[in-house]
This record gives structure tokens, sequence and C-alpha cells, in this order.
């Protein structure tokens, strides 16, 4: 049992404020990997929440291996989300707070395999075919990436 559940056995539903981090992994083609959650049946970043003592890169890595089955070599930060926008209330009915680091990641290595209980697939997508139902603590994360991607693309070509 994970820390976050052990604090939901005392608080129940009410809203947390939940520490987490999520990797947008980054492919040959410049596509990148989303997860198909099966919790609220949207795509999303490979990611969750931190465990006790748990540094915010091993948490990232520890997440991507447990969801997709990839060994992330490297991580660069790309920002820290908070604040109001991040709050989410789960299907199950538990709300949060999210702070969420997110990384890019253009190195790893492994076999995509899907973890059955948390995902229903896993996929990678040019940033023009990002599917319209993302998950929404993940919307701004993958907008200000495909903002990102698309300014330094700009900028290669000047």
């Amino acid at each position: 049992m994970g820390y976050i559940e052990l604090i939901r056995k005392d608080i129940g539903t009410k809203p947390l404020i939940a520490c987490g981090a999520n990797v947008i992994i980054v492919d040959q083609n410049n596509r990148i990997l989303l997860h198909h959650r099966r919790d609220n049946d949207k795509w999303g970043l490979p990611g969750g929440f931190m465990e006790i003592g748990e540094s915010l890169e091993d948490n990232a890595k520890r997440e991507v291996f447990e969801e997709t089955n990839l060994i992330c070599m490297e991580l660069k930060l790309f920002n820290i989300y908070s604040g109001k926008e991040f709050y989410y209330k789960y299907p199950d009915g538990n709300e949060v707070y999210n702070v969420t680091a997110t990384y890019i990641c253009k190195k790893y290595y492994g076999e995509i395999v899907v973890e059955v209980t948390e995902g229903k697939e896993v996929k990678f997508f040019d940033i023009e075919n990002i599917p319209l139902n993302i998950s929404p603590p993940v919307v701004k994360i993958i907008d200000d990436y495909i903002e990102h991607y698309k300014n330094s693309k700009n900028l290669k070509s000047v």
C-alpha cells in the first residue's frame, strides 16, 4: 500500500496535497508517449504520486517503469505544476491538489508493456495528433510542451 492510500484511510476522499512526477517521453520522431488510463478512460502522461523517502526523479522513473515497462536513462526537468488549476477529483471521489514535477526523457530503453490494472494502452503520438480525451491534470502540461516544442522548432529554422 502506497503513501496516498495510507493517508486516504484517515481522511477519506477529502482534498489533499499530492506530490508526484510525470514524464514526457519523446521518441526519435519527436512523438510523445501517452498512457490510456483505466480510472478515467483518458490519455495522460506516465507518472504518479511520490512515495515516502523517494526523490522526484526516482518517483518519475519508477512510475514510468510500472506503467510502461520503459527505463528512463536521463530526465530533464521541464516544469513544476501546482495551484488551483491542478485540483482534480478522481472518478472514485478522491480529491487532490497536484504538485507535479514534469520531466522530459529522450533516452530510454525497453519494450512497452502496459500494466493492465492502471492502463489500457500506451502509445506514441505526433504532437499534431494528440487525442482529445486528455486527463484533466495533464492538459496544461501537454499544451505547454507542444508550445515549447513548436517554439524551439521555429528558433532552429531561423
